[in-house]
């Protein structure tokens, strides 16, 4: 029998979701990943050394602020020679509420890749998923220029990022998760809170049913896994990306993997559009506990980490 990842990848697009690249060969994945937290992870690593300091020594005397793009970029470039699809470079987390210096960053991305011979269609420019990152990213995808919403936890956030026409959206499953499971303490049950009643899995899958039932060509890429079983219950999603640890377990078994998510019955819900213009979405985002603690502590966090790469680089 194939394995569970020969398996998934007959429903869903994988995705590869790590920056160690020499990694993510034995996996074939369509596409890759990336964000600061994993590139300063693989850039920490002495088989990746030899990367950093070449293009340290390629920009001498540049601003480590401005050097993060160069190591981004020449992570993403080795990337895309292993994967035949397209690769996610994240905007620094510090311009999350920045409309105009996300555009610009986007754009200075989207030169580098293309100053190597990289065509725009294979790179997707991840922006948080705050109005600023969304607005951002309605006005790069008029250019070309195609983005991955991501630090996504709400319907309210994917409906707005759908209006923007963004190319991908990436609705975190795990960080859902995560916070119920905290919430909840000791009321948590695996026995009711796990498999198809994860409350991240479930978060995605009213995202699904909510875009394929107003045909909204925004695509869906599952993010954040903590288990294979999340995974699995979203068999079918439009894209997943996934760790190299939990595609190595899926490598390694042989369960059965059918559908989970189908677009023909999920377009017949009986659903609500929503409209939402700035102060509509600030509300109602305010009033999701869980997105909106979730949402600040990604960003901060990604904040964290983009500065503990320019140390790394000074």
């Amino acid at each position: 029998m194939p394995s569970a990842l020969e398996q998934l990848k007959t429903f869903t697009t994988v995705v590869a979701d790590t920056g160690d690249f020499e990694r993510m060969r034995q996996f074939l994945p369509q596409d890759a990943t990336t964000n600061p937290s994993l590139i300063l992870k693989a850039a920490q690593q002495s088989n990746y050394q030899a990367l950093v300091d070449q293009v340290k020594a390629a920009h001498p005397g540049m601003k480590t602020a401005e050097l993060v793009d160069y190591i981004l970029v020449a992570f993403g470039l080795e990337i895309l020679k292993i994967v035949p699809g397209r690769v996610s470079t994240e905007v620094d987390a510090r311009l999350s509420f920045d409309s105009a210096g996300t555009i610009a960053k986007g754009k200075h991305l989207i030169g580098l890749y293309e100053s190597h011979g990289i065509k725009r269609e294979r790179i997707l420019i991840k922006l948080a998923g705050t109005w600023e990152g969304i607005e951002a990213a309605k006005a790069l995808e008029t250019e070309g220029i195609h983005c991955n919403m991501t630090l996504l936890f709400s319907l309210v956030q994917a409906a707005a990022c759908g209006a923007a026409n963004a190319k991908l959206i990436s609705p975190f499953v795990g960080r859902i998760t995560d916070w119920f499971k905290v919430k909840l303490g000791s009321q948590w049950s695996d026995a009711s809170h796990t498999g198809a009643n994860d409350p991240g899995v479930l978060s995605v899958k009213r995202i699904y049913q909510y875009y394929k039932h107003f045909g909204i060509k925004t695509e869906i890429m599952g993010a954040s896994f903590r288990n294979t079983s999340q995974i699995l219950e979203l068999a079918g999603c439009d894209l997943l990306t996934i760790s190299p640890e939990l595609l190595a377990e899926l490598q390694k078994s042989d369960q059965l993997v059918s559908r989970k998510l189908l677009e023909k019955s999920e377009s017949s819900a009986e659903i609500a559009m929503l409209k939402l213009d700035e102060s509509s979405f600030r509300l109602e985002l305010n009033n999701d506990a869980m997105a909106t603690e979730k949402l600040a502590e990604g960003i901060r966090n990604f904040c964290i980490d983009t500065e503990k790469l320019e140390n790394l680089l000074s």
